[in-house]
């Protein structure tokens, strides 16, 4: 893939490299998910609730060991191996423009894409394209080439959780959609500001699986079970025909779709998630005695995280999980637990979002 069309996806070592340099011409549910999303964000208080009303309308993941990873599609899913959570508590749903609106308001948090990006952090840049913004989808009308994303992802300056689709785009009547252009940096303040922490990605994976071993898929291994949409995913020619047969073209409400055998919504499309995991090229093999099989994994390191085709921009990736709306059989199979995608930490779009968890409090 050329390097400015890879450095397109991303939002600051990437995005705006990609505009700078200009080296190449290639450029189920519903009803009690709403209750339980609306306590969610009106009855939580930082410096008042318990652990036990800050867990109230969160799922509890009984942890366990299992097969992580999957050998039979992208490479860097591989190795299938055996790792063991804890139990933890996890939000239904992911975090809501709705709740992300009361953090806000009540911190004042300006998110990543909000902020004027720092000359000295992208050396070389092209002053006009230093203003602030995020990744947005762009529809082609017609086919294009599938190796270059530069043909679907636009920066756009003023692009934020607020106007998730350019400075005119709002979220009014979005509440109950997932927030998104948030950076890792938002992520984990929010997660802080709700005494939760952001998951890792063996615990992500062990819950979307929803207690299903082994399974393809959050629900079981056929993807549209008896012709019905299970996800808001991406159905016919990516990027340029969207046939919409799930009822979106682009993010859903949170709990649109059946919740797994956990309860919980959203695990697979509609939005990516973020993880704590440092991006790894491929998961580690099986420990060599089944007394060594890792207990909580924490990923690799943050040195290994860099993407080796930008060598100049030392930003490191987190693991996203779970697939999005954009997420399509022809190009982007990764509507499934074990799937996984390096995001480095700058980076916001039109598709990504993030859950929280509390670990442990429950015997």
């Amino acid at each position: 893939m050329p390097r400015t069309a890879y450095a397109y996806r991303h939002r600051r070592a990437g995005a705006i490299v990609w505009a700078i340099f200009d080296t190449s011409q290639e450029l189920s549910t519903r009803p009690g998910m709403e209750a339980a999303i609306s306590q969610r964000s009106a009855s939580f208080d930082p410096q008042r609730d318990s652990d036990a009303a800050r867990t109230a309308t969160m799922a509890w993941i009984p942890g366990g060991m299992f097969r992580m990873g999957s050998d039979r599609h992208y490479p860097e899913e591989a190795p299938v191996h055996q790792v063991s959570v804890d139990g933890f508590w996890m939000d239904r749903t992911p975090v809501t423009n709705r709740e992300f609106r009361r953090f806000v308001a009540e911190t004042g948090h300006v998110t990543f894409a909000e902020k004027t990006p720092d000359p000295k952090d992208y050396p070389g840049a092209l002053p006009k394209m230093l203003r602030p913004g995020s990744l947005v989808f762009t529809q082609p009308s017609k086919p294009v080439d599938l190796r270059n994303i530069a043909n679907w992802w636009r920066y756009t300056f003023g692009a934020d959780w607020r106007h998730p689709y350019g400075p005119k785009s709002s979220i009014s009547g979005l509440d109950d959609h997932p927030v998104v252009h948030v950076a890792y940096c938002d992520a984990e303040a929010y997660a802080n500001w709700a005494g939760k922490a952001l998951p890792s990605e063996a615990e992500w994976e062990f819950a979307a699986r929803g207690g299903l071993e082994g399974a393809e898929y959050a629900w079981g291994d056929e993807f549209t079970p008896g012709g019905r949409h299970m996800a808001n995913t991406w159905q016919g020619a990516f990027p340029h025909e969207h046939l919409s047969q799930d009822g979106y073209r682009r993010t859903s409400p949170v709990g649109a779709f059946p919740a797994n055998g956990y309860g919980l919504s959203d695990m697979i499309g509609n939005v990516w998630e973020w993880t704590t995991d440092w991006y790894s090229q491929k998961h580690e093999g099986d420990a060599a005695k089944a007394c060594c099989v890792p207990q909580n994994p924490r990923g690799g390191k943050e040195e290994a995280s860099y993407d080796p085709l930008q060598p100049d921009f030392r930003i490191p990736r987190k693991v996203l999980k779970g697939g999005s709306h954009l997420c399509a059989p022809n190009y982007c199979r990764r509507y499934r637990p074990a799937a996984r995608h390096p995001e480095p930490v700058d980076t916001s779009t039109s598709h990504v979002s993030f859950r929280c968890i509390v670990r442990g409090g429950r015997q």
